[in-house]
């Protein structure tokens, strides 16, 4: 396979979006693999290097970009860009497997203009906000002020759900795995 297809999951943070890439992920009869992302913030304390993230220094990912090596990028938060390496996508393509991503809305979107037939762009939208803050809060991984950062954005990003192909509303995370199973499935095949 030369060129695979890409699943784009898209979401704003807490929606559940990587819980259903995982599960995905876990699917043997779904010929998958995950693009790590690079980024340019810090590495949490649970992270691996080149498994979670290519973790980046602020000037190393600002090279990448002059050099033009990723397929996408955004700066999501002051100073702390997240993007796909060109490399990355050859590298699982390489491999005979389609790519799935778990990356930021205006990433996933890119992807999808660069890539129209062969992108499958998936939104996974939270029951509400009010829940959302409760799961950012449950992850006890960042500060309110971060937290408060990540809901204001996911008020833009829930805006652009309608430019995805698919939404999965993340009520129940069984259906939601279910339904995320049922729709890359049918891409993919």
């Amino acid at each position: 396979m030369t060129q695979g297809k890409l699943i784009v999951f898209s979401a704003p943070s807490g929606s559940g979006k990587t819980t259903i890439v995982k599960h995905l992920l876990k699917k043997e009869t779904l010929p998958l693999e995950f693009s790590i992302s690079a980024t340019s913030r810090q590495k949490r304390a649970t992270e691996v290097h080149e498994k979670d993230y290519y973790f980046l220094s602020l000037n190393e990912f600002k090279k990448n970009i002059e050099d033009k090596s990723f397929l996408e990028w955004e700066e999501v938060y002051p100073n702390h860009f997240y993007g796909t390496l060109k490399t990355e996508i050859e590298r699982i393509w390489a491999k005979g497997k389609h790519v799935i991503f778990d990356i930021d809305v205006l990433g996933g979107l890119t992807i999808k203009k660069k890539y129209p037939e062969q992108t499958l762009a998936i939104f996974v939208k939270p029951p509400s906000i009010e829940v959302l803050k409760r799961r950012l809060k449950k992850r006890q991984t960042e500060s309110d002020t971060a937290i408060n950062m990540r809901i204001a954005k996911a008020k833009e990003e829930l805006e652009k759900a309608s430019h995805f192909d698919k939404v999965i509303e993340n009520i129940v995370l069984d259906t939601a795995l279910l339904e995320a199973e049922t729709i890359v499935d049918n891409f993919i095949n």
